[in-house]
């Protein structure tokens, strides 16, 4: 297995008892060293067990000048990524320790196959949030709802994304 792909994979050791605690952090840290994640200041952090995605509002990723506010393939990047890495989660808990092998194959071809965005509100805040809930699991893929907050709870984007593994 080649070190990127063990990055992704939560450096799981075939056979041992999987700490799902332990995944969530290793795919958040995979996320967290991509280029395009670092250049742009977005972060994926473990809260209460779940994973969320985390940034701060910056001149860089104003896309309204006008009205100063995100602009919304930020958001849109955010929702896809934050349904990607739930997803890619949802696959480990549903995996036995015997069928890791299987869990790390899907995981390492995870794909977005097609994505819906509705924005809510302007996006205006101090940080934004974005959180992933499945909708739907199955063999060969799933479904699945994010959303996007301000640093008021402000519901600015939601999005339904289906993901192929």
């Amino acid at each position: 297995m080649s070190e990127s792909t063990k990055l992704w994979t939560g450096h799981i050791h075939l056979g041992e008892e999987i700490d799902l605690n332990v995944i969530l952090n290793q795919l958040c840290h995979a996320f967290n060293h991509s280029p395009f994640f670092s250049h742009n200041a977005m972060t994926m952090r473990v809260v209460d067990g779940q994973i969320e995605g985390y940034f701060e509002m910056k001149p860089s990723l104003i896309g309204n000048v006008a009205f100063q506010i995100l602009h919304g393939g930020v958001a849109a990047t955010l929702l896809d990524s934050i349904g990607g890495i739930v997803a890619m989660a949802e696959v480990y808990k549903r995996t036995e320790a015997a069928d890791m092998p299987e869990a790390i194959k899907k995981v390492s071809r995870l794909a977005t196959v097609d994505m819906r965005v509705d924005y809510l509100a302007p996006g205006r805040g101090k940080f934004f949030i974005a959180r992933a809930e499945t909708l739907r699991f199955g063999r060969k893929g799933c479904t699945m709802r994010m959303t996007m907050f301000n640093h008021e709870q402000t519901p600015i984007a939601t999005a339904i994304a289906s993901y192929a593994f």
